[in-house]
């Protein structure tokens, strides 16, 4: 048995107690063997005898000591072997700041530490996650010479993780750009129907960009805008297609900068003919005529046996009974068709839409869903990236927590690396204090962020039960693991909802993992917008006027609101829609979902008169026209050829679609069929510029390196999370003092000390020996051995 005591660091023990059970048995041999004799002449004197026992019982406790095994045990600093590796960027991007490289080497390499240099990225390869991910040591140090941007590989966060795991440390050298370097680009719709207005968005980029530049605007060769802008800044062109084929967008800026590359953009956009479209309605109502300055229209009174011709339906203000071939327009949706209903006094409930077969292709349920039971896990980030923003962590929780309504059944699920339950699903009436509670408790754990345990976490606390998880964090994690999850949870009638929360946060990163699961995203000062969603009759939500609550869908984005219309029918979103805009009072006025092949829209929003009360006014309309187009969808769904073609860029894969009978044969163009009748193409262009296969045209641009230009802040966030420090081009000794502090390591040490015990037993031993051989050499004594 193992006996041990500490005191101030250092740890004495025993291996074994058993030995010591001897010493009193070899004490008393001992004490039996030595005072046994009688006393005589030549009888050792009794001096000698207790001399003689005095040795023998020291010799006995060492050799019983030694048997048992003494040991001590502690920390000490033991100094490694310091090296430096540096990680240089020699990517396009880095053109604009001074060659730091070769002043850090001399610099660390006259402090006495040598260095090992890896190029991490060159040309317009930025693979820099895997480059650090690739040099990392256990307990090592890294410096990173980069702007951060990364265009390929694996992403910064995830470098962070594997740092973190290997206990090493990546710092960055700061830079400054010295040289101007501006990027164009153009956003805006790829089709567009002619004869109605296209807006597109032309932005520029840069570094050291202060000074306006011109940027000319060309469409189809014709120059429609020419403007000075300033890099960060942008301007809106709007422009009407008069013919169908495919138009060129071209945006230019000039200049003098790095590269010329990156001056020049290309957009395509293939204008087709305005879409058909059913309205149906026995009002005279202005949608009407909104719809017809739009689209082709042809109104009816009821859905007609042959929808063959409309690309979507819009019913208004229509009761089920008067609806018409409802069989019909559901074999027109579940094909690919669109179908818009818009509310009034004779639509949804009051129109008896639930005993009708239209009630299954809505997004929306009849009647309020006010006061209604979800089940609900708050599922807190509490890992390291989140140290620095706990406080404001547990606050969003608190605020998301005071948004809930009390019929909900709510758990709370921690995490950093692992998931931990803080408080079992319950409803949330009688526990909203404790929960609150413990969520004030929370403290951050060590580790890193692992958001895929934590969504698997949740859903163990949801069960067999569906419900949403509503996910806090800062996102600091490599998103394809977590979003494979919640395409899986989403598949399994789990959404979840995602909240930006901390001091930076990763929002593409938290975007992605709503929408695989086909949540939202709310940043930290939009969780009121839950209300909406899990409210409640006792978390009623108020507003002043319509209120976006899925941003950044294909129908809210870019979307103002300002209309306030005074009634709405009665309904509750079903699970699985995208909840868009409520009304004023929190209930429901525009919900959409997929329903077979084509999509559905519900407009329950309405006016005292029947009409839309300001939704046709400027800017809300563009409400109801991206309602109505997200319907409609791809306007050309139905012919053959060359249907899409992906973004391209010189060096990067990207997609066509093809439909046709056969598979198509193009050279440096690979088909796979993904349909029936349906084929996707990969290719990788190597020229900028407007390029044509299988007679449709597409648009390549310069490669996404000479797009993301200036310093990454997700650098300096990979540096916090593992320790490392920010050092200037000059501070090469700092680098090597910082090297020289992590290869000091901390080990905890073992020493046995039986073999002092040993050897103290053999050296009294041998020394009483040699005393009484010199005794009787000197004539002292006779007798040898001291005894009788």
């Amino acid at each position: 048995m193992e006996v041990s005591h500490s005191f101030d660091g250092l740890t004495v023990g025993v291996e074994h107690l058993w030995p010591a059970a001897a010493l009193p048995v070899a004490v008393a041999l001992l004490a039996y063997l030595i005072f046994r004799g009688e006393a005589g002449a030549r009888s050792a004197s009794p001096r000698s005898r207790r001399l003689l026992f005095a040795s023998r019982v020291l010799v006995v406790v060492l050799l019983v000591v030694g048997a048992m095994g003494p040991y001590t045990v502690q920390t000490r600093e033991t100094p490694g072997e310091p090296r430096v590796t540096l990680l240089a960027d020699e990517s396009a991007s880095m053109g604009v700041f001074p060659n730091a490289t070769e002043d850090l080497v001399d610099g660390i390499e006259g402090a006495g530490v040598p260095v090992t240099t890896a190029t991490v990225a060159s040309g317009s390869d930025s693979r820099i996650g895997d480059g650090i991910a690739a040099n990392l040591r256990q307990n090592g140090t890294v410096v990173v010479v980069s702007d951060g941007q990364v265009t390929g590989g694996r992403n910064l966060a995830a470098a962070a993780e594997d740092a973190q795991r290997l206990n090493a440390t990546v710092s960055a050298v700061e830079l400054s750009a010295e040289r101007t370097e501006r990027a164009v680009s153009v956003a805006g719709p790829s089709t567009a129907s002619v004869g109605l207005t296209t807006e597109f968005v032309v932005s520029l980029s840069g570094v050291e960009a202060d000074d306006a530049a011109t940027v000319t605007v060309e469409i189809d060769g014709e120059t429609v805008r020419e403007e000075s802008i300033a890099g960060g800044e942008a301007v809106s062109v709007e422009h009407t297609f008069e013919s169908v084929g495919d138009h060129r967008v071209t945006a230019t800026v000039e200049g003098e900068d790095v590269y010329q590359r990156n001056d020049v953009f290309y957009h395509d956009v293939r204008v087709v003919e305005k879409p058909n479209l059913l309205y149906v309605s026995g009002g005279d109502y202005p949608l009407r005529g909104y719809l017809g300055s739009l689209y082709n229209v042809t109104n009816a009174t009821a859905v007609p046996p042959d929808l063959d011709d409309y690309a979507a339906v819009v019913v208004q203000d229509t009761p089920a009974g008067e609806l018409g071939n409802v069989s019909a327009l559901q074999e027109h949706v579940i094909d690919g068709g669109g179908l818009v209903t818009v509310g009034g006094d004779n639509a949804y409930q009051q129109g008896g839409y639930e005993e009708s077969a239209i009630a299954s292709m809505l997004p929306v349920r009849m009647g309020n869903a006010t006061g209604g039971r979800t089940n609900i896990v708050m599922l807190v980030d509490i890992s390291g990236s989140a140290e620095e923003g706990l406080s404001t962590q547990k606050g969003i929780a608190l605020d998301v927590l005071d948004q809930l309504g009390d019929r909900n059944q709510v758990g709370v699920v921690a995490f950093g690396g692992q998931p931990y339950r803080i408080a079992d699903r319950q409803q949330l009436g009688d526990a909203r204090e404790s929960i609150g509670e413990r969520i004030r408790r929370l403290e951050t754990t060590r580790g890193g962020t692992d958001i895929a345990n934590g969504l698997l976490g949740a859903n163990d606390m949801l069960g067999n039960n569906p419900g949403t998880i509503i996910l806090l964090s800062d996102g600091a994690d490599d998103v394809d693991r977590p979003a494979a999850v919640a395409n899986q949870l989403g598949r399994e009638g789990v959404r979840v909802i995602t909240v930006g929360a901390g001091d930076r946060v990763n929002e593409a990163t938290l975007r992605r993992i709503a929408q695989e699961s086909g949540g939202s995203y709310f940043g930290a000062n939009e969780t009121s917008r839950l209300r909406l969603l899990f409210g409640g009759a006792s978390r009623q939500f108020r507003g002043q006027n319509l209120t976006i609550v899925k941003q950044n869908t294909f129908i809210t984005s870019g979307v103002t609101l300002t209309a306030n219309p005074s009634k709405a029918n009665e309904v509750s979103v079903k699970a699985g829609a995208d909840y868009q805009v409520a009304t004023a009072d929190g209930t429901p006025a525009i919900a959409s979902w997929r329903f077979g092949l084509g999509r559905v829209v519900s407009i329950t929003a309405y006016g005292r008169d029947g009409g839309l009360d300001g939704l046709l006014d400027r800017p809300d309309s563009l409400v109801v026209t991206k309602s109505v187009n997200y319907a409609i969808g791809d306007p050309g769904r139905n012919r053959e050829g060359v249907t899409d073609v992906s973004d391209a860029r010189v060096g990067s894969p990207a997609t066509l679609t093809y439909r046709g009978d056969e598979r198509p044969s193009v050279e440096n163009v690979s088909f796979r069929q993904i349909g029936e009748g349906t084929y996707r193409g990969e290719f990788t262009p190597r020229e900028a510029g407007y390029r044509s296969v299988l007679d449709a045209t597409y648009a390549v641009n310069y490669p996404l390196e000479y797009a993301r230009l200036g310093l990454e802040p997700r650098l300096e966030r990979l540096v916090d999370v593992t320790g490392g420090r920010e050092f200037s081009p000059d501070e090469g000794a700092e680098i090597a003092r910082l090297a020289r502090e992590q290869s000091t390591r901390v080990r905890t040490v073992r020493d046995a000390w039986a073999w002092i015990a040993l050897l103290g037993a053999f050296v009294v031993f041998s020394t009483e020996v040699i005393l009484r051989r010199v005794q009787v050499y000197r004539g002292r004594t006779s007798l040898t051995s001291g005894l009788p």
